[in-house]
Formats: structure tokens, C-alpha cells, sequence
């Protein structure tokens, strides 16, 4: 058995590329539109996922696109998705200018979350020990809910 992608649904291709490419930094590596059953497949990898081809890289985030109009609601049901980081500040810094909330600060210089445009929690943690305390993030208080 192996570990192949997780799915989320989105309702923006554009705002939500824009989130998980041009933001957080993952590569979209495989499209596919299925005009019979009206939907959109966008696979995404992390940069850092090494050792294979692009388009064999797992595991991957699966978005879903879905041409008639729904919505999606209870983004927090899902869990989250995590990814690693080699420095939790400067990620969570890079984020926030460009425009994402930090849910959950990395007070702990550890831990982060933020949100997707459709409501999804992304968990940003530090790869290896945790950073030293810093500020402005020992301080910061949550925002929202993650």
C-alpha cells in the first residue's frame, strides 16, 4: 500500500492556486478537466518532496474543482494538512505579506496554522528542534479559529 494524495475541495481555481502555489510555496504538477463529470484535478507536491519525477511525487494534494456551483462549508471537520518548514518565522512572515492570516502563531517558534481561501487548516511546522522564542510571534495572539 502507499500514501497516494488527500483531497480537498475548493471553489476558486484561481484564488486557491494563488494560495497553495504563489503563498505556501507547493508546484502543481498534474491537471486533468473531465468535461463529462464537470470537474477540475489539480495535483500539488512540496518542493522539498525529492527523489522522483514531478508528476510521481506523493504524497499530494489533490484540489478538487467542481464546474456547477456548490458550497462547501466545515472546512475544520477535515483536520488539516501539514507541512515542514526550515525556518517557521521567515514562512510565517512571507505569508503574512502577502495578505494570509497566521491563525495560530509559532509562539513556540514550533507550530503555526493558518487557512485556505475555502477554509482548510494548514499546520506549518519548524523541521527539526524548535526555533528560539522570538518576537513578534511570543506575543501574538490567535486570530480566528484553526
Amino acid at each position: 500500500m502507499k500514501y497516494l494524495h488527500t483531497m480537498v475541495r475548493i471553489s476558486d481555481v484561481d484564488q486557491s492556486l494563488d494560495f497553495y502555489c504563489n503563498k505556501l510555496g507547493l508546484e502543481e504538477v498534474r491537471r486533468m478537466d473531465d468535461e463529462k463529470g464537470r470537474y477540475t484535478l489539480i495535483f500539488l507536491a512540496a518542493p522539498d518532496d525529492k527523489g522522483r519525477a514531478a508528476e510521481e511525487r506523493a504524497p499530494l494534494l489533490e484540489l478538487t474543482y467542481n464546474w456547477d456551483p456548490e458550497e462547501y462549508e466545515g472546512g475544520r471537520n477535515f483536520g488539516h494538512l501539514a507541512f515542514a518548514t526550515d525556518d517557521i518565522y521567515e514562512t510565517c512572515q512571507r505569508l503574512m505579506d502577502k495578505g494570509v492570516t497566521i491563525n495560530r502563531p509559532p509562539r513556540d517558534g514550533r507550530m503555526a496554522f493558518v487557512r485556505s481561501p475555502d477554509g482548510i487548516s494548514i499546520e506549518l511546522l519548524q523541521k527539526g528542534d524548535a526555533l528560539e522564542k522570538a518576537e513578534p510571534w511570543a506575543s501574538m495572539q490567535n486570530t480566528g479559529s484553526w
